[in-house]
């Protein structure tokens, strides 16, 4: 029973951890994200102004939900691996670290602190980062039930 007590204050660490990290990200980054450049003659029509923002901001906070599931799957394999010295839990390990650099280096909040800017993707700017947020959803939800 004390196992289970466990687990569920784990859980409702990680979900309270995820939270403050997205209301903390979708407040910077509504503040902060660079508007688009000025347009140029001749163009195409204007999409609705607002709308690269709005893909970027939501990029932001999806990527970095990642950042904060990769570090949450990345502690729990070490503590797995520490007690059980399976080969599979390395490999897990190893995994998650190249899906956390991967989500590190996507960030857009990692491309504005080097001062980069990237505008006119759209939604799919956002679409992988979903993918990976739905499939470490899972994978975390596997690893923690287990």
């Amino acid at each position: 029973m004390k196992h289970y007590m466990d687990k569920n204050v784990k859980v409702s660490l990680m979900l309270a951890t995820l939270v403050v990290v997205v209301l903390l990200v979708a407040l910077w980054a509504t503040k902060n994200l660079p508007s688009p450049p000025p347009p140029r003659e001749p163009r195409p029509p204007e999409p609705v102004p607002g709308d690269i923002e709005l893909y970027y901001t939501v990029h932001t906070v999806i990527s970095t939900i990642n950042v904060t599931l990769l570090i949450f799957l990345l502690i729990t394999y070490i503590g797995i691996y520490i007690k059980t010295k399976s080969e599979f839990t390395i490999g897990l390990t190893i995994f998650s670290m190249v899906l956390l650099l991967n989500a590190i280096a996507s960030n857009p909040l990692i491309h504005w602190l080097f001062g980069f800017r990237a505008f006119g993707l759209g939604p799919f700017a956002m679409l992988p980062d979903l993918f990976t947020l739905a499939a470490l959803a899972v994978l975390l939800y596997l690893t923690v039930k287990y």
